[in-house]
């Protein structure tokens, strides 16, 4: 298992301790950034996508501080970047 395998395998335990999740995707797109400065320090870049009954009548801002709030741990040494998705269930991309 690749490091950043395993830190997605810590970060899907936060979100599932976080959220009841319906569905969760997390995919490393750190090689997308080689040579970008966040990329010498370590910290990946990664895209979440999140569905969970949580987020229902949030905002997006909400969503989006529930999710950093849950993987609050890794920032900024394990993730230097992240791109959230994160939808209610019965919502468009859900």
């Amino acid at each position: 298992m690749s490091i950043n395998q395993t830190r997605i395998a810590l970060f899907e335990q936060d979100l599932h301790k976080a959220f009841s999740v319906d569905r969760l995707q997390i995919e490393d797109e750190s090689h997308l950034h080689a040579g970008h400065a966040g990329a010498a320090s370590g910290g990946g870049h990664f895209k979440l996508t999140i569905v969970a009954p949580e987020f229902k009548g949030l905002s997006l801002v909400a969503r989006h501080r529930a999710v950093y709030a849950a993987l609050n741990r890794h920032i900024p040494i394990e993730i230097h970047a992240l791109t959230i998705n994160a939808i209610a269930p019965g919502e468009a991309g859900s």
